[in-house]
């Protein structure tokens, strides 16, 4: 009555941002080592995952080319993939030999679903942010949650959100999380819809090392400078490090990098940012000749291996889920610094429910100054809270 595994085909279907790929790559790995045959959908030819486990297929788009803005781009990757993905679901019913029977789309491209059940299939929605922000996001939509909005600047407001739109219609729900993390929100949101969690979707080898050629991502938005990174860090005396990153998107602004810069500075502790080529401008001049004897700054990291270096002793972060649930299975105390979107949630868990870090406070211009920066740096790696927030990040 069991289905054999060979004869199941599975397509799965991110959003061509990185940080959306990264967990829907890890749990297609999951499903073609138990079997399954995937094949992973993408918009993106710049971004092309190396997994020899999993099939790619890239679905024809001029990636924003002709778009001005974030808005444009989503109006005409929603005027234009929809159909694309059908004429691919389309053809490969025809040539496959068992043809495709579930399709796990981005939960942020709802209509996917509508594609899916086109053509018979299964829809699976995969969200890849943590379940609290997606209660928010189910409260906010049944109007149960109102959101105070004081700052007269009214740029990133949550206008739709299409996540939540239709999943419950979906035949599965997965989430890049795990029952021990939110186990109180999971309760709440399994006895309402089926859901699954099936985080946290980090390369094996960090994890339960049951995939021995799963070590890496397989993909990164830029080159890492993995020797310089590495090397540095073996010079360093354990725990000394204080590893900085705040992502492949997040812009902070000037004034904010140079206080930044100067907190860092103030520590006189080692460390390690991340600053991309297109963000350097903004460090203070001879920022990095000055700290060279304590510092190191590159453009890109190679962030599994950096978080798992016995020299970095706290993490400095946007908070991103990917980053958060990287700390957390690493076990390294995060300096949560958010910035948008699922962020500062993420950051209030970290701080102040699963306890493994602090955040640093802004002055009234929205700022996070050097004095601030150099005190939480300085709780974390030797304050009275340290014992307890390392502890903490090790259970």
């Amino acid at each position: 009555m069991e289905k054999k595994h060979e004869e199941t085909d599975v397509l799965v279907f991110p959003f061509p941002i990185q940080g959306h790929i990264n967990p829907m790559l890890q749990f297609s790995k999951r499903l073609a080592s138990k079997g399954l045959r995937v094949t992973l959908i993408s918009t993106s030819k710049t971004m092309q995952p190396s997994a020899s486990s999993i099939n790619f297929h890239s679905i024809d788009f001029h990636e924003g080319d002709a778009a001005a803005n974030v808005d444009e781009y989503l109006e005409l990757y929603e005027s234009v993939v929809p159909k694309r993905l059908a004429q691919f679901i389309e053809e490969y019913q025809i040539c496959s030999q068992h043809g495709a029977k579930v399709l796990v789309y981005d939960s942020g491209m709802p209509w996917a679903l509508d594609v899916a059940k086109q053509f018979g299939l299964q829809g699976a929605s995969f969200f890849t942010q943590c379940w609290a922000v997606n209660a928010i996001f189910i409260h906010l939509k049944e109007g149960s949650l109102r959101v105070p909005l004081e700052d007269e600047n009214k740029g990133n407001v949550v206008v739709s959100l299409p996540q939540v739109s239709n999943f419950q219609e979906a035949d599965w729900v997965f989430c890049n999380t795990y029952d021990k993390l939110e186990h109180e929100i999971i309760k709440w949101m399994r006895s309402k819809w089926p859901i699954k969690t099936v985080g946290p979707t980090i390369p094996s080898m960090y994890l339960d090392k049951r995939l021995e050629d799963d070590n890496d991502y397989g993909l990164h938005l830029f080159k890492p400078d993995t020797d310089l990174c590495l090397n540095w860090l073996n010079s360093k005396e354990a725990s000394s490090v204080v590893y900085v990153s705040f992502g492949s998107i997040a812009d902070l602004t000037e004034e904010q990098m140079v206080e930044l810069a100067m907190g860092l500075k103030l520590t006189n502790k080692n460390f390690l940012w991340v600053v991309r080529e297109t963000e350097q401008n903004k460090l203070p001049s001879n920022f990095m000749e000055e700290t060279a004897e304590k510092g190191l700054v590159v453009s890109w990291s190679p962030q599994l291996d950096v978080l798992a270096h016995r020299a970095v002793g706290c993490f400095m972060t946007h908070c991103g889920w990917n980053s958060t649930l990287e700390a957390l299975s690493l076990g390294v105390p995060m300096i949560a610094m958010p910035q948008w979107t699922d962020q500062p949630t993420n950051a209030k868990f970290v701080a102040d429910v699963w306890e493994v870090g602090i955040r640093v406070k802004k002055d009234e211009k929205g700022i996070m100054r050097k004095e601030e920066i150099e005190r939480c740096v300085r709780e974390i790696m030797e304050g009275d809270k340290s014992l307890d927030i390392k502890r903490n990040s090790e259970k």
